[in-house]
């Protein structure tokens, strides 16, 4: 099963790039400045979010955005560190409306930022890129692919991606839609490139032993994006994933449940949102 439909883009991706709006709009003391993420989606779209903010202060929503920012600035957190260590090259795996090709502080050190994604969802962003009028920098590398029938080295290589030098991969909101089979041979991959290699990437917790209250909100979370035409696949338990990514090679893994993401960004006075769902981030190193 792919992730999204061959002819159309993601409309998860959408909806993502909307709960990073809302943030820059909605949401002081700001964990995740992207002012970009309000310019690519246009006016007409900014003037709805506007008009629907009650939706965005819900509780369900804040909880979902506060996860959804508190994973871009893990990953451009870890880049940053990446890069100290002379990487100078970030693939970006499913890269969505994520906008950090616009806003790349590393520019000046060589970084080249390759986004791969789904074939319509590519065409879909540098629509909404041109109609924004943004110029594609120059270290920016498009990479289209369907990640369940076409191999990610392969796709990378063919677009100048160095496999002899270190990279730092983002792996943000995927892995759910996948097939077991399809995430292990990414992470295969990953854990053979060079050492100072690392990635960022969420995944769903598996709800063996959730409560009641946690279990419905699963559900009400899956029907939404199945009815999107995107519906989830696959789950794990942190033992399982640590266990699995230190068995391909990776010698550091930090996993980030909600405690650790709320201590590390929201625990502090102010802080409006607050991470309280069932994603979690890992930050896995060769």
């Amino acid at each position: 099963m792919g992730l999204v439909k061959d002819d159309s883009p993601s409309r998860t991706a959408y909806t993502v790039a909307l709960s990073r709006a809302a943030h820059q709009l909605f949401d002081l003391p700001r964990v995740f400045e992207d002012p970009v993420a309000v310019t690519i989606l246009g006016p007409t779209a900014i003037r709805d979010l506007r008009a629907a903010e009650p939706r965005f202060k819900h509780r369900f929503s804040r909880y979902l955005r506060a996860f959804l920012v508190a994973r871009s600035r893990l990953a451009e957190d870890a880049l940053s560190d990446a890069v100290a260590r002379g990487v100078r090259q970030y693939v970006m795996l499913g890269a969505g409306l994520d906008t950090f090709s616009y806003r790349n502080p590393h520019a000046a050190t060589g970084l080249r930022v390759f986004e791969v994604d789904h074939p319509a969802t590519q065409e879909w962003k540098r629509k909404l890129i041109s109609e924004s009028h943004l110029k594609p920098p120059g270290s920016l590398i498009y990479v289209p692919i369907n990640f369940e029938r076409e191999q990610v080295a392969e796709r990378l290589g063919a677009n100048g991606f160095r496999v002899d030098e270190p990279a730092f991969f983002s792996w943000l909101g995927v892995t759910m839609y996948l097939t077991p089979e399809a995430i292990q041979e990414t992470l295969q991959f990953v854990a053979r490139s060079k050492v100072s290699s690392a990635i960022v990437f969420d995944y769903m917790n598996a709800p063996a032993r959730w409560d009641l209250l946690r279990r419905w909100g699963l559900k009400m979370v899956m029907r939404r994006v199945a009815a999107a035409g995107e519906p989830w696949h696959t789950f794990f338990t942190p033992a399982q994933l640590q266990g699995e990514l230190r068995t391909l090679g990776f010698a550091t893994v930090r996993d980030f449940g909600r405690n650790e993401i709320n201590a590390r960004f929201f625990d502090h006075a102010g802080a409006r949102l607050r991470v309280g769902g069932f994603g979690r981030v890992v930050l896995a190193r060769i």
